[in-house]
């Protein structure tokens, strides 16, 4: 234990809980931080005032070389060095002199791929979080476990002088690539650690040749693998959790030269109106073993779904073998189909649509979908979201990067891409109604049994986009989007207005070099 305690480079380190059973995790969390038992035997939590990430407190350390291929901005805002040694030592200070609980995971279920990370923090519950969502190893491996990143989670501390050190609040979440660390503090949610190694894999793979992915991938039984790219509320873990396909993984996942794996060994699914008839699998999942965050319960341990009074994000998670129906090494092959979701809330986009190469490259890099009324305070009309890649706040490299490399791998392994609308028919937000569940699994269907294929197509005005004139099971009044609207001119309009959005949107990749000018396969007005 000695070995262990001289590796965390802390002062007086008391008990080293390293690796514990979930069991003994679950007991901690309880006798000591508060957690309570749902009526199914998940643990509930509570992650304090901060129920989701704080996006505007990550910061990376600006130095030779990352710095050469950090794409620094908004996303990734820069730090100096001192300032990361003064947190550091902050972190290191609330770390110190107390027990602790060491956990070691990888990141990726590939050998060839995977990252091998330490996780030290005094909170249990972390602990416990961090063996759901990521993949643990044997004991074997356990005995040669070297990390080659570490992350120091000092939730329980804060910086008091982040105005000087030039920091957004006393909440700090920072990334330091050439030391293989990383530290927080001031915030207990512990989705910081899930996508702050996500954000380190997407800093790693591209630059081995490698593409990283936050999509959902499930694969059939004749082992043809398929990956959902989507942004919150675009049905990812919903239309990838399917009974008659095993699912790979819900959120995160690598392509490399053996086929695609799931960075995480669980998943973390949101569960606010969680509904056992719509989402059986998700509901199923949630017994011992499984964590609740920021769920209102009565005394006897009953969650009400519907209650977000806490937060609207509350959430769930556990390992994925919770899932009866998954791939037992989170891997698969080559894809056959990749859709991107797209939940359109201007009723303009078709339900599902086939792209060239050129219009895929397009649509990834613009990576849209629409808020709605409700989704956050202040939006009482639908908004259009961008988002690089559908994930531009996990993306240390320029998107151009992994766009190239999705264009590489789409030509070498043939695959077919689609874009899916979730969002509105009929009208947009308000007036029309939102794509049945039944018409859009119809669609995923037909594209993943391939019959979309023999489809007639027509074409989209404005969007240029290829869409099947008629789908088994899909009703035929819903496939041409304008056919769905009273009023034609209305439509008319709003297609020129998310067409124009599209084009401003993607002016941001104009200023590169010409082999990003996808505009020719983007709208056009």
């Amino acid at each position: 234990m000695s070995d262990i305690k001289d590796a965390l480079g802390l002062e007086n380190v008391g008990t080293v809980y390293r690796n514990l059973d979930i069991d003994t995790l679950r007991e901690h969390a309880i006798k000591n931080e508060g957690a309570k038992l749902s009526s199914s035997g998940a643990l509930m939590i509570d992650t304090g005032i901060f129920t989701g990430r704080s996006p505007k407190d990550k910061f990376f350390v600006n130095q030779d070389p990352s710095n050469k291929h950090i794409s620094w901005g908004d996303v990734n805002r820069a730090v100096d060095a001192k300032v990361y040694d003064d947190l550091e030592a902050t972190a290191k200070k609330q770390l110190s002199n107390k027990d602790l609980y060491v956990t070691d995971v990888y990141c990726g279920a590939s050998l060839d791929s995977r990252r091998s990370v330490r996780f030290i923090t005094e909170v249990a519950w972390q602990a416990n979080f961090i063996q759901n969502m990521f993949i643990v190893p044997s004991k074997e491996e356990l005995e040669n476990f070297e990390p080659q990143f570490t992350v120091y989670n000092a939730c329980k501390t804060v910086d008091m002088s982040y105005v000087s050190h030039g920091l957004h609040s006393e909440v700090f979440v920072v990334f330091n690539v050439e030391k293989n660390t990383s530290i927080i503090g001031g915030t207990w949610y512990a989705g910081e650690m899930k996508k702050g190694i996500f954000s380190m894999m997407n800093y790693w793979l591209p630059l081995e040749g490698k593409l990283s992915m936050h999509c959902s991938a499930n694969i059939g039984k004749d082992g043809d693998t398929a990956l959902f790219f989507g942004l919150s509320g675009t049905g990812k873990t919903t239309l990838s959790t399917d009974p008659n396909r095993a699912l790979i993984g819900d959120d995160e996942h690598g392509w490399d030269d053996n086929g695609i794996f799931n960075f995480e060994g669980g998943c973390y699914a949101k569960v606010i109106n969680l509904d056992k008839s719509s989402e059986p699998e998700i509901f199923g999942a949630i017994k011992k073993g499984a964590i609740l965050e920021n769920v209102i319960a009565d005394e006897n341990g009953n969650v009400d779904f519907t209650d977000g009074s806490k937060t609207e994000n509350t959430r769930v998670s556990y390992p994925i073998d919770h899932i009866e129906n998954h791939t037992p090494d989170m891997m698969g092959n080559h894809p056959k189909n990749i859709i991107f979701l797209s939940a359109d809330a201007f009723g303009v986009l078709p339900p599902v649509s086939k792209l060239s190469k050129e219009q895929a490259m397009y649509y990834f890099l613009s990576g849209y979908t629409a808020k709605v009324a409700g989704t956050e305070r202040g939006i009482t009309e639908p908004v259009a979201t961008f988002s690089s890649c559908f994930g531009e706040a996990f993306l240390p490299l320029h998107p151009t990067i992994y766009a190239d490399l999705l264009g590489q791998k789409i030509d070498k392994h043939n695959v077919n891409v689609f874009l899916v609308n979730t969002g509105w028919t009929g009208g947009a937000y308000g007036v029309g109604s939102r794509m049945s569940i039944k018409n859009t699994r119809a669609c995923i269907n037909a594209i993943l049994d391939g019959s979309i294929n023999d489809s007639e197509f027509e074409t989209l005005p404005y969007f240029n986009l290829a869409m099947p004139k008629t789908l088994s099971g899909v009703d035929t009044a819903v496939l041409n989007p304008r056919n769905t609207w009273e009023n034609k001119a209305e439509y008319d309009e709003n297609a020129k207005k998310l067409a124009a959005m599209y084009i401003e949107n993607f002016k941001k990749y104009l200023t590169l070099e010409s082999e990003f000018d996808f505009t020719a396969a983007g709208p056009q007005l």
